[in-house]
C-alpha cells in the first residue's frame, strides 16, 4: 500500500470535509491515507510518504491562513524531488482572490522539486452539493491515476 497524507488548514470544516472526501476515495485504490492538521505538519515529517495532498482554504483577500504559514515558509528549503503531491482547497467568490491559498501551495511545492499535479481542486464552501461531491471524488481519481502512472520504471537499456 502506498502511504498517503493528506494535511489541510481548515477554519469552518469545508477544506477537512474535502480533504475526507478525496481520503475516502483513495483508499478505494489502495492508498494508505493519514490525514493531518498543516499547523502540526513539517517539511521533513512529509517526506516519509509516497504520495501528499494539501488543501487549505483562503483567508480575506487571498492570503494563506495563520495555519498555514509556518508550513509555508518551511516548504521554502524543503527537497522533496520524487514526491508527487496535489492541492486542494475551500473559498468563496465574494473575494477577489478565489481560493488563492491552493495557488499558492501549488508554487511553492512546485518550487521544491516535487512532482506537482497540474490538476487544482478548488470548491467553493463546504461541498454539500452532489456537483462538488462528484468534482471532489473526480479529482482522487484524477490524482491516483496520475501517481501510479507516474510512479512507474522505465528501462534505459542502451
Amino acid at each position: 500500500m502506498k502511504k498517503t497524507l493528506i494535511i489541510y488548514a481548515s477554519m469552518s470544516g469545508n477544506t477537512e470535509d474535502i480533504a475526507k472526501l478525496i481520503g475516502k476515495r483513495l483508499q478505494e485504490d489502495e492508498m494508505e491515507v493519514t490525514y493531518e492538521e498543516m499547523d502540526a505538519c513539517d517539511s521533513e515529517s512529509i517526506k516519509e510518504y509516497d504520495y501528499i495532498l494539501a488543501g487549505s482554504y483562503t483567508w480575506g483577500d487571498g492570503d494563506l491562513p495563520y495555519e498555514a504559514e509556518d508550513f509555508y515558509e518551511e516548504l521554502a528549503d524543503a527537497d522533496l524531488t520524487g514526491k508527487n503531491i496535489g492541492c486542494f482547497g475551500s473559498g468563496d467568490h465574494t473575494y477577489p482572490k478565489f481560493c488563492e491559498a491552493v495557488d499558492l501551495l501549488h508554487g511553492r511545492f512546485t518550487e521544491t522539486g516535487a512532482d506537482v499535479f497540474a490538476d487544482l481542486l478548488k470548491i467553493e464552501g463546504s461541498p454539500e452539493s452532489e456537483e462538488d461531491i462528484s468534482e471532489c471524488i473526480q479529482f482522487a481519481e484524477a490524482f491516483s491515476e496520475w501517481c501510479s502512472k507516474s510512479g512507474k520504471v522505465t528501462s534505459n537499456v542502451s
